[in-house]
């Protein structure tokens, strides 16, 4: 076997908690009331020669910095042979799955708390759970190596959806009704890639697919149950065209602002569904299925068992949202308004405490508090940004054959994921977001709008540095193949030639060339 033949390890673990959790996404809180299908974590182990990595993609909103370290941590100590700095979680970003952010300061890029007791089990508890599930199916990807081949591919599936609409006075609004006398534009592209990596052994039985999709899966973003969403219904119907023991990891692209509800046209849509007799998430994964499919078909013969395996760790400290005080005197208000809300629920609950007996009774309270402290982080950032005025990043991107991953820690708006891909030298560029825990980077335009989304209380990091991220990755892309020779360098090199023939001695014709 050539040393540098690849070998692929599978697994995955579940990751679904046994009592009531809180849900991640949305500013009320909400308690998971049943499962309606499993949150699960799926690892792929690569190794080519001394290069190796571990993708793992998880059904959380977010992978916050304490689960990731906390990985890192019990894999450095129980698995000598893994390097932990390439093992690489990343979230589908569904808004069913258990709340991870343990610290006031990862709590608050969305929320701090939610300002009452609640009775589910505890953050903490449920992260220390899940990081040995987690570590575990890493080691058992790890173990499974045997030898393999690749193939990718894309295809084509219209699932996420641009979900903020501009007026003609250049404001900007994230969902809402577009049936409105000021509507003027959808404000931003959508993308509906579907990026396939194909794994098989080497008797040529498809084990793996990594698919990656530009739209977070929140199809039952208010839901109260445990669910992976669209991913469900998606793994389900690839197994059943492919095999029950395929593993499907699921990828989210460059989608901060896209999501998989349509936000004109909606009658047709529900009207085309009921006729298919399906919801929303089971036509996604038909969408999904059937572009996978094509794709596979394509790249038959496109299957390689020792193409090129690199991994590089990109660090950079990206330039901050620069607040003013006219955000802080903004923000102060609408913390200040929102405070006395929730001030008033609050007193409510303590002098009726029966009403704790009637469904969701949280929900108000929760929200106003969650909203307070969304605005009073404006505050503390700007206070913050007195003394430091950067946030240390982390990117993984990898080269697989012709092939290239790129990961952020951010709900990355489009235009940035477009930038990335326009500018790489890759004949396929896969981009991971939520590789981390940090909130939206909104696009230049998108900031000029407003919104959720594209204001203050949103962006830590601001256009200026999404676009600093994006050009650093596609440098970082750049230097994981061969620099090509372009016109530019042929010009340099000509230019090079003519002054050194001016300062060459003269010599006779026959002498000058010799040599």
């Amino acid at each position: 076997m050539n040393k540098n033949s690849l070998l692929i390890g599978w697994s995955s673990a579940d990751l679904t908690p046994e009592g009531p959790v809180l849900l991640a996404g949305q500013f009320n809180a909400r308690i998971s009331e049943r499962v309606a299908d499993p949150i699960t974590a799926t690892a792929l182990a690569l190794q080519s020669g001394q290069e190796h990595l571990v993708m793992v993609s998880c059904d959380y909103v977010c992978i916050p910095d304490a689960l990731r370290d906390n990985v890192r941590t019990r894999l450095a100590a129980s698995y000598p042979d893994i390097d932990p700095m390439k093992v690489i979680l990343h979230a589908t970003h569904t808004h069913t799955g258990p709340e991870l952010r343990v610290s006031l300061a990862e709590a608050d890029r969305t929320s701090n708390g939610i300002g009452i007791d609640l009775d589910v089990t505890s953050i903490e508890d449920y992260v220390r759970w899940a990081t040995e599930r987690i570590v575990a199916a890493v080691a058992e990807a790890w173990e499974a190596r045997v030898p393999g081949e690749v193939a990718f591919g894309q295809g084509y599936a219209v699932v996420g959806h641009n979900r903020r609409w501009v007026d003609v006075n250049g404001n900007s609004t994230m969902y809402g009704n577009t049936d409105n006398s000021l509507f003027s534009h959808i404000e931003g592209y959508e993308d509906h890639s579907i990026g396939i990596l194909a794994t098989r052994n080497r008797k040529g039985v498809l084990t793996g697919l990594v698919v990656n999709v530009p739209c977070p899966s929140q199809v039952s973003e208010e839901e109260f149950f445990l669910s992976a969403d669209y991913w469900y219904e998606t793994r389900t119907e690839l197994r059943q065209r492919f095999g029950n023991d395929l593993f499907v990891l699921a990828q989210c692209s460059a989608a901060g602002d896209q999501s998989p509800h349509i936000i004109f046209d909606r009658q047709a849509e529900e009207r085309i569904l009921k006729l298919k007799k399906r919801n929303l998430r089971q036509d996604i994964a038909l969408r999904i299925a059937d572009a996978v499919a094509t794709v596979l078909d394509c790249i038959e013969t496109e299957f390689d068992d020792a193409p090129v395996l690199k991994h590089h760790v990109e660090k950079m400290d990206l330039a901050l949202n620069v607040l003013t005080e006219s955000d802080v005197e903004s923000a102060g208000k609408e913390a200040d308004k929102i405070g006395e809300q929730y001030r008033k629920e609050k007193m409510e609950l303590e002098n009726n405490p029966e009403r704790r007996k009637e469904p969701r009774w949280y929900y108000t309270v929760t929200y106003a508090y969650r909203r307070m402290r969304w605005y009073q982080g404006v505050i503390e950032r700007f206070e913050a940004q007195k003394s430091c005025k950067t946030m240390p990043v982390e990117s993984h991107v990898i080269r697989i054959g012709e092939a290239v991953w790129a990961t952020n820690p951010f709900e990355y708006y489009l235009d940035f994921g477009t930038y990335i891909k326009a500018r790489s030298q890759a004949i396929q560029t896969f981009l991971i977001q939520l590789a981390g825990s940090d909130n939206y980077v909104a696009s230049l335009r998108s900031v000029a709008g407003g919104s959720y989304g594209s204001i203050p209380a949103s962006n830590h990091v601001g256009p200026e540095g999404g676009r600093q991220f994006a050009q650093a990755i596609v440098t970082a892309i750049g230097n994981l193949w061969p620099r090509k020779l372009q016109l530019s360098d042929l010009k340099t090199v000509s230019d090079k030639a003519d002054q050194l023939y001016k300062v060459m001695p003269v010599l006779p014709n026959n002498e000058r060339f010799r040599n």
